[in-house]
């Protein structure tokens, strides 16, 4: 009795509990998939919904807004008609729309100069105040484009705007208009943004313009990631977001294309979705509710169903143990029952095979002990077999074990010539191999060896009264044998021979006698493969005896050659340590020199001594740019620098391109001399040409500055005289020098030069005279010289291109010709 207690406690543990669990989470998954379905939808349903409805509440207000900036636009385009055209008109004008328009705090006039000649507050009064606007984009922008709608900007708390309109006719003027924001929010009433959002309105820069119960006007909002995407170049609005709060919110958003602004609608995520918290109750509910009935269900189905199952679990048992006559007795009249059944009937017909299985048993271990005595011969045959890797004592080992295993009367061994398509006779036991020549050598075609080798199983012939004749059959019929068995030698490689066993006797050859000798076959192909094999390895060895020689030699060769190799390569360190040298002093030079100077210095030996102290006669170019100091206090240093870049890529150019060299920068001032420290022919030609093309260069550069604001100059200055030359500084700073009166002159000649002008010494003009074209100045008295400078402004270059272009002479020369 407890041990039936025991397996229904058992069966409680495992299979009841396997049952209630089952069908517990059948019905949870169901009733889990059901709510979150449902809870999904309903969420994205109502988000949708929120959203859709937000957005349309914004795009009404975003298009609001911009019509009430076109009707500002429009009342203000009023006052700038042509027929005004005093400023007593403009005043009555500015009052009037002033009356008119309560967003509008502020109008002024500004004449064609960008001059303020008024200014009209609902306050005060101001006429000709001259105030310079010239240079706000609010005048330079209308004044093209006709209407401008400034950036917003904040007085206090309180946003502002301005509107410029420009007036009618040619450099009439412009109306500035400034408009107080603060009626945006009209716009933003519980009205139009309900009770439970929020909205604002943000301009380019995520600034808060106005806004309803939302984050309070001019608080900057661009961190937020709602704004941060709407203020991207190619963002695209968000439906979700983060509150001022932190929390998260869904949002919607309008552009007003005009402005640059952006209405957004707002709501908390946690108040808009709150129906949602209330369907996961009730779905959890429900989901408890199913738990509890699906655990009283599975508990009385289980129930039901362990009593059948505890018997036949019972009834197994015992039949496993040996009691075929027991019998299980269920009667549910179901599956179980069937099942029951035939546990009955399986237990009748195991009690019948058991009683004659012993018999069978004795039966067959006879059988296993006969093949257990083959396979013992066999395994000794194989050993024997593969014992010996000598073809020459395999073979004979192969026929006596065959005969052995058979006990025939005769073993012949074939091996098979694949050149000729020929089985030869290599061993024999029982038979003389000279008595009868004539099977020595059989072919494979039409012969039972051939046919044999070509199935690839045995052949057997009980009785050679009988058979088909052939040369095999004939020499055996005639040495007094009457059964043959033929087993072929063959392996995936191809026909090693064939192995024939003769019989005295006739009779058939047991099934097993058969299979035993395949199977001695196969064992004896792979002793033949092995020796083979051996034969051949052999004779590679000394193949490979003779190959080693020959690869000595070729080593000690080899290493000859490697010796040569590392002298190479010590040539070669030598020759790249030298070219290193070369490079580190091209290096030096150029921080002072152009390009193709320092590598003609460094390329030949000796010439070093260019760049120490000594006087030649030289040509010096001075240039800056006009109003350059004006300019940067004036500006910031970022468009500063700008310029300055600007300014030295072009200039450095055409230095280079005529070999100049480059003594100093100082702010915008450049210093270049030519025939130092390599000699020219015609270095004043080269410096004079230069500084025409610098001037055509500069000109286009001052006219961009121009258009962005920036009146600037360039002067050129051009002395010819001789000075001292050579390197200044210290170890760790080097400089490339000219010191004497010519590079003040040059310095003094540029300071003269006005906008646009070439001024240069009436030395140098008269070096040039064939090529370009002046205008002789007034003497220059210039300071720290005592008597008046002769001196020549150029005015345009006038070498004939065809006489620019002939060749140049050798670089060997160090003299150059001018660039064309």
């Amino acid at each position: 009795m407890n041990g039936v207690r025991d397996k229904v406690w058992f069966l409680r543990e495992g299979l009841f509990a396997k049952y209630v669990a089952a069908l517990v989470g059948l019905v949870v998954f169901v009733l889990a998939v059901n709510g979150a379905m449902e809870t999904w939808i309903s969420y994205r349903g109502t988000r949708v919904a929120l959203v859709d409805a937000m957005g349309e509440k914004a795009e009404a207000t975003a298009l609001r807004i911009e019509q009430a900036i076109s009707e500002l636009e429009r009342q203000i385009s009023w006052v700038t008609r042509a027929s005004a055209t005093t400023l007593e008109q403009h005043r009555s004008d500015y009052a009037q729309l002033l009356n008119q328009v309560p967003a509008v705090s502020q109008l002024s006039f500004l004449n064609g100069s960008g001059r303020e000649q008024l200014r009209l507050t609902r306050t005060a009064i101001s006429t000709n105040s001259n105030a310079d606007f010239s240079r706000d984009v609010r005048f330079s922008e209308t004044a093209a484009k006709g209407v401008i709608f400034a950036p917003a900007y904040f007085v206090g708390s309180r946003p502002f705007m301005s509107i410029a309109v420009s007036h009618s006719g040619f450099n009439a003027g412009v109306t500035l208009a400034e408009i107080d924001l603060r009626f945006l929010n009209d716009f933003l009433g519980d009205a139009q943004v309900g009770k439970a959002a929020y909205a604002y309105v943000v301009d380019a820069r995520g600034q808060v313009l106005a806004g309803s119960k939302g984050p309070e006007v001019g608080r900057e909002l661009a961190a937020l990631p709602q704004v941060a995407a709407l203020l991207k170049p190619d963002g695209a609005p968000l439906t979700s977001g983060t509150g001022i709060d932190g929390q998260a919110v869904l949002t919607t958003s309008s552009a007003v294309p005009k402005l640059g602004w952006y209405v957004l609608f707002e709501q908390p995520t946690a108040q808009a979705l709150a129906p949602i918290r209330d369907q996961l109750v009730r779905s959890a509910l429900l989901i408890a509710l199913g738990l509890l009935v699906a655990i009283l269900a599975g508990t009385v189905l289980a129930r039901r169903m362990l009593i059948p199952i505890t018997a036949l679990r019972a009834g197994a048992r015992r039949l496993g143990a040996g009691d075929f006559s027991h019998r299980i007795e269920v009667h549910t009249k179901d599956e179980l029952e069937e099942l029951s059944d035939q546990f009955n009937s399986m237990a009748g017909r195991l009690q019948e095979t058991y009683e004659g299985l012993e018999t069978k048993v004795e039966e067959r271990t006879r059988d296993l002990a006969r093949s257990i005595n083959e396979l013992k011969v066999l395994e000794e045959v194989g050993r024997a077999v593969s014992s010996s890797l000598d073809l020459n004592a395999v073979l004979p080992t192969v026929a006596a074990r065959a005969l052995e295993i058979t006990h025939a009367d005769a073993v012949l061994i074939y091996g098979y010539d694949a050149t000729r398509h020929q089985f030869n006779l290599s061993e024999a036991i029982g038979i003389d191999k000279a008595a009868e020549g004539r099977h020595l050598q059989i072919d494979q075609e039409n012969s039972v060896l051939g046919q044999a080798a070509s199935q690839g199983e045995p052949i057997a012939v009980p009785d050679l009264t009988n058979a088909a004749e052939h040369l095999l059959h004939d020499v055996a019929a005639e040495a007094g044998f009457h059964s043959m068995l033929v087993v072929p030698l063959v392996d995936q490689k191809g026909i090693l021979g064939s192995l024939v066993v003769l019989r005295r006797a006739a009779g058939e050859f047991s099934p097993n006698l058969i299979g035993l000798m395949k199977t001695f076959a196969h064992q004896s192909v792979l002793a033949m493969r092995n020796a083979r094999l051996f034969t051949e390895v052999d004779q590679k060895g000394r193949e490979l005896e003779t190959a080693h020689t020959t690869v000595q030699q070729q080593a000690a060769k080899l290493q000859e050659q490697t010796e040569q190799l590392k002298n190479w390569n010590k040539s070669l360190e030598e020759r790249v340590e030298k070219q290193l040298g070369e490079i580190e002093r091209i290096r030096r030079l150029e921080r002072f020199l152009p390009p193709q100077v320092a590598q003609l210095i460094a390329s030949s030996d000796g010439h070093d001594s260019l760049l120490d102290s000594h006087r030649r006669e030289v040509t010096v170019v001075f240039c800056d740019l006009r109003g350059f100091t004006a300019f940067t206090e004036a500006t910031e240093p970022e468009e500063a620098m700008n310029v300055l870049r600007e300014y030295h890529a072009a200039l450095g150019e055409l230095i280079f391109r005529y070999e100049g060299t480059l003594d100093r920068y100082a702010g915008d001032g450049v210093m270049i001399l030519f025939n130092a420290p390599i000699q020219f022919d015609d270095h004043v030609k080269r410096a004079v040409k230069m500084a025409v093309e610098m001037r055509d260069t500069i000109g286009q550069l001052t006219q961009k500055w121009r258009n962005r604001g920036h009146s600037l100059g360039f002067g050129v200055g051009i002395a010819l005289g001789y000075a001292t030359l050579g390197q200044i500084g210290f170890e760790q700073r080097l400089e490339y020098a000219a010191i004497g009166s010519v590079t003040n002159l040059a310095s003094r000649l540029c300071d003269e030069a006005k906008a646009g002008q070439i001024v240069v010494s009436q030395r140098v003009f008269g070096m040039v005279e064939p090529w370009a074209e002046g205008r002789q100045l007034e003497d220059l008295t210039l300071k720290g010289f005592n008597h008046p400078i002769l001196a020549v402004e150029i005015l345009r270059w006038k070498e004939d291109s065809a006489a620019a272009a002939k060749e140049a002479p050798p670089v060997a020369d160090r003299r150059r010709k001018l660039p064309s």
